[in-house]
C-alpha cells in the first residue's frame, strides 16, 4: 500500500525538480500571506476553512445554512457555526456542498435534534486561518476546534475544556437529503454515505470515520440521520480523521489509508502548508507592500482551490454517468465553472499548470464520453447547466493551440462540434436564424455572442487539424454577432420579431442579456475585436465610447442583480463579462487608457480585507484575472496566442515554468502615479508590441518594464505595436431588420426594412414564403392590414447572399380598454398597458417579457367592453416559477359594473397551484357566468412575502399574469 508519506515524498521531489532554481526561503513564505478570510464578507462567497491545492475535501465552518450569502456556507459577518463540513464551493452564485457536518458538543444524553440546539457561539477574535488551518473556540461547549487536510481527509482536532467528549454527525445539514446511512464499524471507527439533491441533483459521498479514542456510546436519532456519539477517553483531545469518496466505502477506506494511516495533527497540518508554499511558488512575486502581497497570493491561492479532485487514490472515481471507472493515464477533476473561468483561470493554469490542464482537458471529454455532452457548469459528475455558452470548447482549443496535449485531438474536436449542433438553450435559432431573437429564448444578446466566439475556437482548432471545412462553417457562424450590433446605437441589442428592442436603454438589465446589460456586452467581442471597432467607425470613436462606459453616471437599471458589483460608470468588475473591457483600449490605439484603468481597478477592488473581493470569486475567476493582470498582461480571446499588457503591480514577478525555465518580469518602480508604460524591452532588446504570445512566456526569458508618471497622450502607435483580433475572411452573415410602431393593429400597420450596409438589395415577401433572387425588391414601406408574416434577404453587390429575417403581425379585432389599478415592474411591463388584451399569450417561459409582473402589491386591472353586453366566461393566465420568486396569486376576484363605479362581485378562486411546488406552473384562472356589464374589474391578490423556507426569505412576491379574457 502507498502511504500518505511516501505519496508526500514524491509529490515533494516533482515539484523540488522543477522549481529547482526557486529559493527555499521564498517557497516557506509564501503561504504566510494567504488570508483565508478575503472574501468571506460581502458578496466574495468564499471560504475560511482548511484545503489542500484542488484537493477533494475543503473542510470549513458552516455559519449560514440560507441565503445568496450564505452559498459557500460560510459569511464573515455570522458569529454563530453549526459544525464543520466536508466539501465546500469557492465563490459560487448557487449553494451546494457542505456535506458530512461534524460539532463537538457536551451532551451525552439527548441527541439535539435541530442545528439550533447543537450549534454554538463564537467569537470573531478567537477565529484563526491560514493556508491549510483553521481554528476556533466554540463558547457553547468550551471547544477549541481546529482543522486540517490532507487532498481526500478531513482532520479535526477538538480540545475539550473538561473530560467529556462528544460530537453531532447530522447528515441532513443543507440540502435535500435522497438516502444515507450511518453505522458503527468498528471501536473507533464508522462509515456511512450520504446522497443529496440541490444544485446538483444527485450526489453521493462516502465516508470512513476514525477516532483517536473509543466509542463509548453511539446514539441515533429516529429517522437515523443525526447521531451523538461520546468518547471514554481520559484526555481532553479527541482526534477526528473523515476520508471521501465519491465511488464507494472501499474507496473512502483506500483514501484514508493512503493518505492518513498515521495520527498527528500537527504534522499533517505542516504538510499542507508546505503543499501550499510548492504551488504558490510558481510564481514569486517581489517588490510589493505587505498587504499587496497578501492580496496577490491568496488571490494565487483562491485560484488553486478547485476544480476539484474526484479520482480516489485507486484510480477509481464516479462517472458523469453515475458509473464507477477507473482513470486511464488521467486524473479526472470536478466542479467546472466555465463560463467564468474560462476567461482566465483556464489561461493562466496553461502557462503554470499545463499537466493539470491537461488533465482538465482530459476530464471534459470524459464526461463527453460518458454522459454525450461536453461540461457546461459540472459540479460532482452532475451537470447543472448553469450559465450560458458551451465554454468547454475554449478551454480545450485554447489548450491545445497553445501545446497542451496528451489527448485526441480529432476526438476534441469531435466532443466540441457536438456541443455547437445542440439545439438547447437557443441555439436551434442561432444557428437557423443566424442571432437568437430575444422573442424566442432568454438572455438572447449574451447567448449570440457567447456561441460567436464558441465557434471561432472550434474554427481555430479545425484549421489546426486541417479541417478546412469545418473551419469555414465555424468561422461563418463566428461572427453572428454582427446581427445585434444596431448600427443606429452602437450597442448589442436585442431583436424581437426581427426588430430591434423598443425602448431601449444600453444601463437596463434585463432577460435579453446573463446578469448584465448591454453596455457590459456590447464590448464582447473577444475574438473579432478589430472588426468591431471598424462596425463602430474606426479606433478613435471605439475609444470614446469605451471611455463612456467608465464615466456614465447614470447606473445600472432594470432588475436587482446582485452580481453587477463593482462598478466604474457602467463597467462592473464584479461580475466575468465586464473583465476584459479594460484592454481594449490597447486594440483602439491607446495602451495608456488601459493601463490606466487597470491599474484603478487593481487598486481599487482587491484588498486584504474580508470584503476584499468585489463580487463572488467564482471559482477562481475573480482572483485570475488579478494575478494575471498584476503580472502585466491578459488573454483578451483565451483562445488566441496573445496577451495584451496592461499594467505591472510589482518590481518583480517570476513565473517558474515546468520546463524548468523562468520567465521574469520586471518593473521600473510601478506605484499608483507611475503606471504608464514608457518603454519596453523583451530579454535586453526593444519590443515595441503592447502584447506578448504565449511562446514568449513559454522560452523563458526575461520581460522589463520602464514606467513612468505620465500618460503618453499625444502618441501616435503603428498597427504592429498593437494587438490584433480579427476575422479576415468578413462573410456577409448580416441580415436585414425591421422598423415598425408595434406587432400589434387594428386597422394597419406600417413596416420598414433596413440593412447595414448600403450596397445590399433587400427582396421581400408577404405571404410568408421564403424571398429569393425573383422576390419583390424592397423600395418603401410596406402598409399591411391583416395578419401575416413579412420575410427579407439581403443581396450583395459581391454575389452575397444573407440569411432569411422575418416579422410577424397581429390585427387584433377589439379595441377594449383597460385601466391598471397598479403598476406593473418596470423590468416586465409584458409589452406595455395592452399586454393584458393584446391577444398575445405569454409562453412557459416568462424571461422572453411575454407576461406582466407585480412585485409586492396586488394586480387589479379594469377591462371596458365599449358597452354592456352579456358576460358568459372570464378568464385570465397566471405563471408560477417559486425559485425566481413568481407565485400564483393567493386569490383572484372577478366583479362586474355598468357603469365603472358600483361592481357586484360574480366569482371568486382560490387555491390554484400548490405554494411550495418548484415546478413552472401555468394557469387559466376562470369563471363561468350568465351577466351583463360593460366593466369587469380584476383583483388578484399578491402571495405577499416571501416565506422563510425560501432562498429569497423576506423578499416581495411577484404575479406574473398575461391575458385577460372575455366571452
Amino acid at each position: 500500500m502507498i502511504t500518505y508519506t511516501r505519496l508526500t515524498t514524491l509529490y515533494s521531489l516533482l515539484i523540488l525538480i522543477t522549481l529547482s532554481c526557486t529559493s527555499k526561503d521564498n517557497i516557506d513564505q509564501l503561504s504566510g500571506f494567504v488570508n483565508p478570510f478575503i472574501g468571506t464578507d460581502a458578496h466574495g462567497h468564499t471560504y475560511p476553512g482548511a484545503a489542500t491545492p484542488y484537493g477533494m475535501v475543503q473542510l470549513s465552518p458552516q455559519t449560514r445554512l440560507t441565503g445568496w450569502d450564505g452559498c459557500s456556507g460560510y459569511h464573515y459577518s455570522d458569529t454563530i457555526i453549526y459544525g464543520f463540513a466536508h466539501t465546500a464551493l469557492s465563490g459560487t452564485g448557487v449553494s451546494d456542498y457542505g456535506d458530512i457536518l461534524i460539532m463537538p458538543v457536551n451532551k451525552s444524553e439527548n441527541i439535539p435534534l435541530s442545528n439550533e440546539e447543537y450549534s454554538s457561539p463564537f467569537k470573531k477574535r478567537e477565529e484563526k486561518a491560514s493556508a491549510g488551518y483553521y481554528r476556533v473556540f466554540l463558547d457553547k461547549p468550551g471547544v477549541l476546534a481546529e482543522m486540517t487536510v490532507t487532498p481526500r481527509v478531513g482532520y479535526h482536532r477538538y480540545t475539550y475544556g473538561n473530560n467529556h467528549k462528544s460530537i453531532i454527525i447530522d447528515l441532513s445539514h443543507r440540502d435535500k437529503l435522497l438516502d444515507y446511512n450511518l453505522e458503527v464499524i468498528g471501536e473507533r471507527e464508522i462509515r456511512g454515505f450520504r446522497r443529496s439533491s440541490n444544485w446538483a441533483k444527485d450526489m453521493i459521498w462516502y465516508f470512513h470515520i476514525i477516532f483517536s479514542e473509543e466509542i463509548e456510546s453511539f446514539k441515533l436519532s429516529q429517522e437515523k440521520k443525526i447521531a451523538l456519539i461520546t468518547f471514554s477517553g481520559d484526555t481532553p483531545v479527541l482526534e477526528i480523521k473523515v476520508a471521501l469518496s465519491a465511488v464507494d466505502y472501499m474507496g473512502a477506506l483506500n483514501n484514508l489509508n493512503s493518505e492518513l494511516s498515521f495520527w498527528g495533527f500537527n504534522q499533517v497540518r505542516d504538510s499542507a502548508k508546505e503543499s501550499w508554499n510548492r504551488e504558490l511558488s510558481r510564481i514569486v512575486a517581489e517588490g510589493g507592500t505587505k498587504e499587496r502581497m497578501e492580496i496577490f497570493y491568496t488571490a494565487l491561492y483562491h485560484a488553486m482551490l478547485q476544480p476539484n479532485l474526484f479520482t480516489d487514490s485507486d484510480g477509481r472515481y464516479r462517472g458523469i454517468d453515475k458509473e464507477i471507472h477507473t482513470a486511464e493515464n488521467f486524473t479526472n477533476y470536478t466542479v467546472f465553472s466555465l463560463w467564468d473561468t474560462y476567461r482566465a483561470w483556464h489561461p493562466l493554469m496553461t502557462i503554470i499548470d499545463s499537466c493539470r490542464s491537461s488533465d482538465y482537458v482530459k476530464s471534459m471529454l470524459n464526461m463527453y464520453d460518458k454522459g454525450g455532452l461536453l461540461p457546461v457548469w459540472e459540479l460532482s459528475a452532475n451537470e447543472t447547466f448553469c450559465m450560458i455558452g458551451y465554454h468547454s470548447v475554449s478551454v480545450i482549443a485554447e489548450a491545445w493551440l497553445k501545446g497542451v496535449r496528451g489527448y485526441d485531438g480529432e476526438k476534441a474536436l469531435e466532443a466540441m462540434i457536438s456541443s455547437a449542433k445542440r439545439d438547447h438553450f437557443g441555439l436551434n435559432y442561432y444557428k437557423s436564424r443566424m442571432y437568437i431573437p430575444g422573442d424566442k429564448e432568454h438572455e438572447s444578446v449574451s447567448k449570440t455572442l457567447e456561441y460567436s466566439y464558441n465557434d471561432w475556437c472550434i474554427a481555430m482548432m479545425a484549421k489546426d487539424l486541417g479541417k478546412e471545412e469545418i473551419f469555414k462553417e465555424y468561422l461563418t457562424r463566428s461572427q453572428f454577432y454582427k446581427n445585434l450590433l444596431c448600427p443606429n446605437t452602437g450597442f448589442m441589442r436585442p431583436k424581437l420579431n426581427g426588430a430591434w428592442l423598443k425602448p431601449f436603454d444600453p444601463a437596463r438589465i434585463d432577460w435579453h442579456f446573463t446578469e448584465a446589460n448591454s453596455w457590459q456586452y456590447s464590448f464582447y467581442v473577444p475574438h473579432d475585436i478589430n472588426t468591431l471597432i471598424a462596425l463602430h467607425g474606426g479606433a478613435e470613436k471605439f475609444s470614446d465610447l469605451l471611455e463612456q462606459m467608465f464615466t456614465d453616471s447614470s447606473g445600472v437599471k432594470g432588475r436587482d442583480m446582485k452580481d453587477v458589483t463593482g462598478l466604474i460608470g457602467q463597467y462592473a468588475h464584479g461580475n466575468e463579462p465586464s473583465h476584459h473591457v479594460a484592454y481594449l483600449f490597447t486594440y483602439a490605439g491607446k495602451p495608456w487608457k488601459t493601463q490606466e484603468r487597470v491599474r484603478e481597478i487593481m487598486d481599487n477592488f482587491y484588498t486584504n480585507r474580508a470584503d476584499g473581493l468585489i463580487g463572488n470569486e467564482d471559482c477562481g475567476q475573480m482572483s485570475a484575472w488579478l494575478v494575471m493582470s498584476a503580472m502585466g498582461f491578459y488573454p483578451v480571446a483565451p483562445a488566441s496566442n496573445t496577451y495584451v499588457i496592461g499594467t505591472p503591480w510589482f518590481k518583480k514577478v517570476t513565473i517558474n515554468l515546468e520546463n524548468g525555465k523562468k520567465f521574469i518580469i520586471k518593473a521600473d518602480n510601478p506605484s499608483k502615479e507611475r503606471r504608464y508604460i514608457k518603454s519596453i524591452k523583451l530579454n535586453g532588446d526593444r519590443y515595441n508590441k503592447y502584447y506578448i504570445t504565449h511562446q514568449d512566456i513559454k522560452s523563458g526569458g526575461e520581460l522589463y518594464f520602464e514606467m513612468s508618471g505620465n500618460a503618453p497622450t499625444d502618441r501616435i502607435y503603428t498597427p504592429e505595436e498593437l494587438p490584433v483580433n480579427s476575422i479576415a475572411d468578413n462573410v456577409g452573415v448580416t441580415l436585414p431588420y425591421f422598423e415598425y410602431t408595434s406587432s400589434t393593429f387594428t386597422d394597419s400597420a406600417e413596416v420598414s426594412i433596413h440593412h447595414n450596409s448600403k450596397n445590399a438589395v433587400i427582396r421581400y415577401t408577404i405571404n410568408g414564403k421564403t424571398p429569393d433572387s425573383n422576390s419583390e425588391i424592397y423600395t418603401k414601406p410596406i402598409v399591411i392590414k391583416e395578419s401575416g408574416t413579412i420575410k427579407a434577404v439581403a443581396y450583395y453587390q459581391n454575389g452575397g447572399v444573407s440569411g432569411v429575417e422575418e416579422s410577424s403581425f397581429n390585427k387584433i379585432l377589439t379595441d377594449r380598454d383597460i385601466i391598471l389599478i397598479n403598476p406593473y415592474h418596470p423590468a416586465y411591463d409584458g409589452g406595455g398597458k395592452r399586454a393584458l388584451t393584446d391577444g398575445l399569450r405569454g409562453g412557459k417561459n416568462w424571461r422572453l417579457g411575454g407576461w406582466q409582473g407585480y412585485q409586492g402589491c396586488d394586480l387589479i386591472a379594469v377591462l371596458d367592453l365599449g358597452k354592456i353586453a352579456p358576460i358568459r366566461v372570464i378568464s385570465t393566465g397566471f405563471i408560477q416559477d417559486i425559485g425566481s420568486w413568481i407565485w400564483m396569486p393567493s386569490s383572484v376576484t372577478y366583479m362586474i359594473s355598468n357603469d365603472g363605479v358600483n361592481y357586484k362581485k360574480i366569482g371568486e378562486i382560490k387555491d390554484i397551484a400548490p405554494v411550495d411546488s418548484y415546478e413552472t406552473i401555468t394557469r387559466d384562472v376562470f369563471i363561468k357566468t350568465d351577466n351583463l356589464g360593460r366593466y369587469i374589474k380584476v383583483i388578484a391578490k399578491n402571495y405577499g412575502t416571501i416565506p422563510s423556507w425560501h432562498l429569497g426569505s423576506g423578499g416581495n412576491a411577484f404575479i406574473f399574469a398575461d391575458e385577460i379574457i372575455v366571452e
